[in-house]
C-alpha cells in the first residue's frame, strides 16, 4: 500500500525527452535574433515556459523587441517544434515510463500529469499514452508557470486529491521546487546534485519503485 493517493508526473524529461526538439528550435529562433545558443544555455530553460524562455533568450539580443515582435516569436518557435515532434511515437517513451504508469494504476491511485508545455496533449497522442492519465495540466491551464506551485495544486485539485497525499515527479529544478510549494513529496529524476530539494531522487524512471517513497 502506497501512503500517497495520486502522483503527477511532469511530461519532457520524464515521460519522454522533447528537450532535443526544444532545443532546435530555440536555437534556431535565437540565431534569427543573433543571441548565441548552446546547450548550456539550453539548461537554463528547463521547466520555463515560452514565455519565459523566450525572455531569457532575448536578453541577451543587440536591440528590444516590441510585444508583437515577442508573439511572433513564440509563434514560429512553437510552429518548429511541432513540425519536430510531429514525428514521435511511442518509441519516444523514456525508459521505464509505461511501466511506471502501470505501476500506479495497479496501486489503485490517481494519475495526472503537469505540464508546462501548450502540446502536451499533441505528444501523449503521438506517443499512444493520453488514456493513461485521469487529468492532464498544461500551460493553457494555468496562469502561473513552474517553479510556482498552480499547476500541481490544479492538478491535484482536479484529481480530487490533497496536495499532502500527491507524490510529484519532476527532472527539472523548477519543476521541483513547485512540487514543494505544492506541499507535496517531491521525486526528482536525474542527478542529486542539481535537484538537491527533491526529497528523493532516481535516475530515470526504470528506478521507479512506488514502496519506495
Amino acid at each position: 500500500m502506497s501512503r500517497f493517493k495520486a502522483v503527477i508526473f511532469d511530461l519532457d524529461g520524464v515521460i519522454t525527452d522533447t528537450a532535443h526538439y526544444h532545443y532546435l528550435a530555440w536555437k534556431r529562433l535565437a540565431e534569427s535574433a543573433g543571441v548565441h545558443f548552446d546547450q548550456e544555455f539550453n539548461e537554463q530553460l528547463k521547466g520555463v515556459d515560452r514565455v519565459g524562455s523566450l525572455e531569457l533568450i532575448l536578453a541577451g539580443a543587440a536591440r528590444a523587441f516590441s510585444a508583437q515582435e515577442k508573439l511572433e516569436m513564440a509563434d514560429a518557435k512553437n510552429r518548429h517544434y511541432q513540425e519536430l515532434i510531429s514525428t514521435m511515437s511511442a518509441a519516444d517513451l523514456l525508459p521505464g515510463a509505461v511501466d511506471a504508469l502501470a505501476a500506479v494504476r495497479a496501486a489503485g491511485l490517481r494519475i495526472g500529469l503537469a505540464s508546462v508545455s501548450k502540446n502536451a496533449f499533441t505528444v501523449l497522442e503521438h506517443l499512444g499514452i493520453r488514456d493513461r492519465f485521469d487529468y492532464v495540466v498544461d500551460a493553457a491551464t494555468v496562469k502561473q508557470g513552474k517553479p510556482h506551485p498552480e499547476i500541481f495544486l490544479t492538478a491535484a485539485e482536479r484529481l480530487g486529491v490533497a496536495p499532502a497525499d500527491c507524490l510529484g515527479v519532476e527532472d527539472a529544478v523548477a519543476g521541483v521546487a513547485s512540487i514543494k510549494a505544492a506541499g507535496m513529496y517531491a521525486l526528482g529524476v536525474g542527478s542529486p546534485a542539481v535537484l538537491t530539494q527533491a526529497d528523493r531522487v532516481i535516475p530515470g524512471l526504470d528506478q521507479f519503485r512506488l514502496e519506495d517513497y
